[in-house]
C-alpha cells in the first residue's frame, strides 16, 4: 500500500523555510505542479561546485533523493541541464540551496523523508 505523501509544494516550502532558518540561502528557480511535480534539487555548499539531486518513487512506496550524474557540474552546465529538464516537464520543481556546510544538505535532503 502506498502512503500518501505531502504535495510537492508543500515539500519545496518546508525546505526552503528549513535552509532559511539555519542562515542558508534557498531560491525557487521553477515552479511545477503544486500537487506532483518533481523535485530537482541544486545543492551548492559554499565554495563548492553545484550538486543535482532528484527525488524520485522507490520500490516501498517512498521517494529517495538520487544525485544526476554530470561529467563537470560547473553552474553554466548545471543551468542548462535544469533548464532542458524543465523543457520537457513544466510540472518540475526547481530549488537551489546554498548551504554552510555538507552535514546541513544533508540534513535538508533528509528531513522530508
Amino acid at each position: 500500500m502506498i502512503e500518501p505523501r505531502l504535495a510537492s509544494g508543500v515539500q519545496i516550502s518546508a525546505l526552503k523555510r528549513l535552509a532559511e532558518a539555519e542562515g542558508d540561502f534557498a531560491t525557487v528557480l521553477q515552479k511545477g505542479d503544486t500537487t506532483s511535480g518533481a523535485i530537482l534539487l541544486i545543492g551548492q555548499v559554499r565554495g563548492a561546485d553545484p550538486i543535482l539531486f532528484e527525488r524520485y518513487p522507490s520500490l516501498d512506496g517512498q521517494s529517495a533523493w538520487k544525485s544526476v550524474d554530470l561529467a563537470n557540474s560547473s553552474d553554466a552546465l548545471v543551468q542548462d541541464y535544469w533548464k532542458n529538464r524543465a523543457i520537457r516537464d513544466p510540472d518540475l520543481w526547481v530549488l537551489e540551496l546554498d548551504v554552510a556546510s555538507g552535514a546541513r544538505l544533508d540534513g535538508l535532503m533528509t528531513a522530508l523523508n
